[in-house]
């Protein structure tokens, strides 16, 4: 078995890689996502929901460091176009998101296929002994599914 510099299995390691620039490309959607939403957000929420927008697309900004760095530290290259990110997401992307609720619903629905992406990388980390990774993701999931409580309560659901 072949070892990476970290000691890790490096055919998980590859996995690893790839699952985590599929992250990377979700959250860089997200991220426009949230910029645009925080532009173009109007009515009676506005005030509220347009700096709720700009915390998470600044915490956003953040994670698509993090995972980048770890791409990076797992001896990966991080994916890095537009092209690229398109190509290897899954997250919906917000295109001309002015009403409340619809720019709610869409980051509430984008954090749960982040999550989908973060559980699985948690296993693939779990499995292969990679345990900066498997913090990451442990954090990361925390975090958002708080944030998705908080969210579908202010949606009354």
């Amino acid at each position: 078995m072949s070892k990476t510099i970290l000691g890790l299995d490096k055919k998980e390691t590859a996995n690893l890689v790839t699952e985590l620039n599929g992250l990377l490309s979700n959250f860089q959607i997200y991220y426009q996502s949230l910029r645009g939403l925080h532009w173009n957000i109007k009515g009676k929420n506005f005030f509220e929901l347009h700096v709720k927008f700009e915390e998470f697309y600044t915490d956003s900004q953040v994670k698509i460091d993090e995972i980048a760095e770890r791409i990076l530290t797992l001896q990966g290259k991080p994916l890095h176009t537009f092209s690229d990110y398109l190509e290897n997401s899954s997250v919906a992307v917000g295109k001309d998101i002015s009403n409340d609720v619809e720019g709610v619903e869409l980051v509430v629905n984008s954090l749960s296929e982040l999550l989908k992406n973060e559980r699985l990388i948690l296993d693939l980390s779990d499995k292969a002994g990679d345990e900066g990774t498997n913090s990451m993701m442990s954090d990361f999931i925390a975090e958002q599914e708080k944030t998705i409580w908080m969210l579908n309560s202010w949606l009354g659901k």
